[in-house]
């Protein structure tokens, strides 16, 4: 007989109890390991020791992140990404600050404003990805441009006034010298935290994001707490809109750009596994707190501050990989795996598909038409609408010649050479975050080594193409190797990149293009621009390369099924690393192509157009979680946007509103595309 007073109330001995406490918690106690390091080694390198002012700076310093994190952490533990964080802070921010008065009541209605706007837009978010089921990834980019527009279209530029009692009130003293206000607003989060955690929702949440569909055999409503995530992720951001209001006493329409990366590094950073289900928002608080401390030390060693988004890129893939299932032994297998020749089951075990339809009806050859009537179906819509788009331009004073159409394709190109590597990420269920600064990258490395001269083009176009291939390789080989989303992957590299292009250009970018390459982009040949006629070459290589090659059937076949592609013979992992080559090679032509096109790079050039390059592909008729779609309609899509982009140019609307636009219209798409794909 066993004692009782040996065993613990679940059934298990004290030891056996703790150790499994232990291990469901493991995430928490590191981050907060890896803060009191970091804190030590602050404290250690710093000229003084820490005091209370300096704790009272920091506590305020990472309150903003602290809140995104909390916000990131429970729509991550139910499975999904929410990219349209910064842009509900920064919205939050301008209307605050150009709204508050001095007064008490003025001050708390701003307040209850704030987090009431983080609450509808997360309610519009989970509308979207819960009730509607859609992939959150890109209902949440697609809020994240329409929140940007509505922010820009508020507040242009900095502004707004924030009274001093306001500031104080949240960043300063709730105990003078003693307790920081910013500490007890966390310590308040972190108690409602663990209450949350500890009702019915909270263990749907983290059942939801361990097994979806053991959830819903076990009764959970997996819509309604899904949805219910992403209000309450809304509200977080709400606050932290509020909180970084208060810190910089004044409204930033673009204060919250610089937080989607650190505040998926604070996420992982305290433990919480990006595939849902394990970890919690106190250990993301303690993430973020560390990701602070990291850029202390930074400071402390003189550390240019172009480093930064180089440090925080590296620090999210660090801790995405020391929470990656088994990273070495998966890194093994799928090494050996890259290198054989054919990747296949038994015969006797493998399933019988085919990659390639056959062309045969009756004994009779089908015809184009007929062989691809189904996908068909959902590219015809965008040259539909691009004929509309053209025809309303007529309508607000363009003429439709030879020279509108010389236009179209020349500003089109760049989107249309960026589909093909977007599309291709896409149609394998992936997605590719680092377009922006891998275009930046490549274009300032161009006008950096050719400066002006046509001969040093010669070989400097094909080693920026090369660089950009081996973004691309990286990006690859980290999701086949490592096992690491995507979104994690690719963002975290679009940070690393934009470090390195301050870096190397000293935040200054400097040369310019060679007259043959300006030629080529602003010259005459005939009736178009000499790219003009490149582009439709570019068409028909990207169409037979995706629909008549063996690598476009794979592509097909992993986007359908990576489990059925691999036992039929396809080599996965090789595969994936491809596609995001050929993304980085895309992209790093783009570069060169906007160089060309206005004669220098710039930073940034290449932010314009993440979600286009999504966009382009979805109105094209893409399914965006892969496996269906083709090149003629992302050729469409980009077509439909520019001239969309164009008649836009044309009228008093402003510049800003074509982010709302382009949201919508990637919304609008999506959902339409799977209302046809589920009748």
């Amino acid at each position: 007989m066993i004692r009782a007073s040996t065993m613990t109330h679940g059934g298990l001995p004290p030891a056996r109890a703790l150790r499994a406490q232990f291990g469901r918690s493991k995430g928490l106690w590191m981050a907060i390991a890896v803060f009191l390091v970091l804190f030590a080694i602050v404290n250690g390198l710093s000229a003084t020791r820490y005091s209370f002012t300096d704790l009272s700076y920091l506590s305020s310093g990472g309150m903003t992140l602290a809140l995104a994190a909390v916000g990131a952490t429970i729509v991550i533990l139910t499975g999904g990404f929410d990219l349209s964080a910064g842009a509900v802070i920064s919205l939050v921010n301008v209307i605050v600050a150009t709204h508050l008065t001095g007064g008490t009541l003025s001050q708390v209605g701003m307040v209850v404003t704030g987090i009431a706007i983080g609450a509808v837009v997360g309610a519009f978010n989970g509308f979207f990805v819960a009730v509607l089921r859609l992939q959150s990834i890109v209902v949440t980019l697609s809020t994240m441009f329409i929140v940007t527009g509505i922010t820009l279209l508020t507040m242009d530029k900095p502004g707004g006034v924030v009274p001093e009692g306001f500031t104080r009130f949240f960043t300063g003293n709730a105990i003078e010298g003693v307790l920081p206000a910013p500490i007890l607003i966390l310590a308040a989060v972190v108690v409602l935290w663990v209450a949350i955690k500890h009702t019915r929702f909270g263990t749907a949440l983290y059942a939801v994001g361990g097994d979806q569909d053991a959830a819903a055999y076990a009764g959970i409503n997996v819509s309604l707490t899904k949805f219910s995530a992403y209000v309450l992720a809304g509200i977080a951001y709400g606050v932290a809109g509020v909180l970084v209001t208060a810190q910089t006493s004044t409204g930033d329409p673009l204060v919250g750009d610089p937080l989607l990366l650190q505040m998926f590094t604070a996420v992982v950073l305290g433990g919480t596994a990006l595939g849902g289900g394990r970890g919690g928002c106190v250990g993301s608080i303690f993430g973020a707190y560390s990701l602070m401390l990291i850029v202390n030390i930074l400071l402390v060693l003189n550390v240019p501050a172009y480093y930064a988004t180089v440090v925080e890129g590296g620090v999210l893939i660090l801790a995405a990989l020391s929470s990656a299932p088994a990273p070495a032994k998966g890194a093994a297998r799928w090494l050996k795996q890259l290198f054989a020749r054919r990747a296949v089951a038994p015969l006797g075990q493998r399933p019988v598909i085919r990659l390639i339809e056959p062309a045969v009806e009756a004994g009779k050859a089908e015809s184009w038409l007929q062989r691809n009537r189904e996908s068909l179906r959902y590219v015809i819509p965008a040259y539909v609408c691009l004929v509309l788009v053209i025809v309303a331009s007529t309508f607000v004073g363009q003429s439709i010649s030879l020279s509108y159409l010389n236009s179209l394709l020349l500003l089109g190109s760049f989107l249309i050479v960026i589909a093909l590597g977007q599309g291709a990420v896409i149609l394998t269920g992936g997605l590719d975050l680092s377009i922006p600064w891998t275009i930046g990258l490549c274009g300032i490395l161009l006008g950096g080594l050719v400066r002006g001269s046509d001969a040093a083009a010669v070989w400097s176009v094909p080693l920026v193409l090369g660089v950009g291939a081996l973004i691309g390789l990286v990006n690859g080989a980290a999701i086949v190797i490592f096992r690491l989303p995507p979104i994690v992957v690719t963002l975290a590299m679009n940070g690393i990149l934009q470090g390195i292009a301050l870096l190397y250009s000293n935040g200054t970018p400097d040369g310019f293009a060679s007259p043959s390459l300006r030629w080529l982009m602003t010259g005459q040949l005939g009736a178009f621009s000499p790219i003009v006629y490149l582009v439709i070459l570019f068409v028909i290589f990207a169409t037979l390369l995706l629909s008549r090659t063996v690598f476009g059937r794979r592509v097909y076949a992993v986007g359908n099924s990576q489990r059925v592609a691999h036992l039929s013979g396809v080599n996965v992992g090789r595969v994936l690393i491809s596609v995001y080559a050929l993304s980085g090679i895309c992209s790093a032509i783009v570069g060169v192509l906007l160089t060309g096109f206005g004669g220098q790079a710039s930073l940034g050039m290449g932010d314009a157009f993440l979600l286009p390059s999504i966009a382009v592909v979805v109105i094209g008729g893409t399914l965006i979680t892969g496996g269906r779609g083709l090149y003629i309609g992302m050729v469409g899509g980009a077509l439909l946007l520019t001239a969309l982009q164009t008649m836009l140019a044309g009228t008093t609307i402003p510049p800003s509103l074509r982010d709302v636009i382009y949201g919508a219209v990637v919304l609008a798409a999506v959902v339409a595309l799977r209302e046809k794909a589920a009748t």
